[in-house]
């Protein structure tokens, strides 16, 4: 898949975004009683990206979503470029993002590849265990709390954000691989 974000708006993102499990299913699993879904807990977003002018982006933003018995797991994350290089993860209680000090430096005009583990736990948390980007893995460890939700299944998110001078740029994404457990 190719996006390609630019123009006029400052700020401005693309956002794609897949219904797996539940209603909208694009794998044809509507899930209608939950039995999928309530049984899922372990996640691995696993993602190859190229990018052309990387340094220009806001933020590359990765998701994983669970919705389930009127809770939001939400996990979030996100490779902030302008500010710092620094991968964010998204806190579901504060509704903002959290720095987590860990680096992210996508190379420009080469592959990178992606994995991301989380876990819903068996009390309900939410848990962001590690992220590996070109083979370097920063484990988190970090617990959160879910939001609430009227909506059942479970999605996947890419999103790229143009910064305050909206320069265009474009970012292919390849070999998506979602794995559930």
């Amino acid at each position: 898949m190719k996006f390609t974000i630019g123009g006029t708006t400052a700020y401005s993102d693309v956002l794609w975004n897949n219904h797996l499990i539940g209603p909208f299913s694009s794998q044809g699993m509507p899930d209608s009683g939950n039995r999928i879904n309530s049984g899922v807990h372990n996640f691995v977003y696993d993602v190859y990206f190229f990018g052309d002018q990387i340094g220009t982006a806001q933020a590359l933003e990765f998701d994983i979503n669970q919705f389930l018995d009127g809770k939001s797991y939400i996990w979030g994350h996100e490779c902030r470029i302008a500010g710092g290089n620094q991968w964010d993860v998204w806190d579901n209680p504060g509704q903002k993002w959290h720095p987590t000090g860990v680096a992210c430096n996508p190379l420009n005009n080469q592959w990178n590849h992606l994995t991301l583990q989380v876990q819903r736990t068996s009390d309900g948390h939410l848990l962001f265990q590690s992220i590996t980007l070109n083979g370097n893995t920063a484990t988190l460890n970090r617990y959160d709390s879910p939001g609430q939700t009227a909506w059942s299944g479970i999605t996947v998110n890419y999103q790229q954000d143009g910064s305050d001078k909206q320069q265009p740029y474009s970012i292919w994404l390849d070999k998506l691989n979602f794995r559930y457990w």
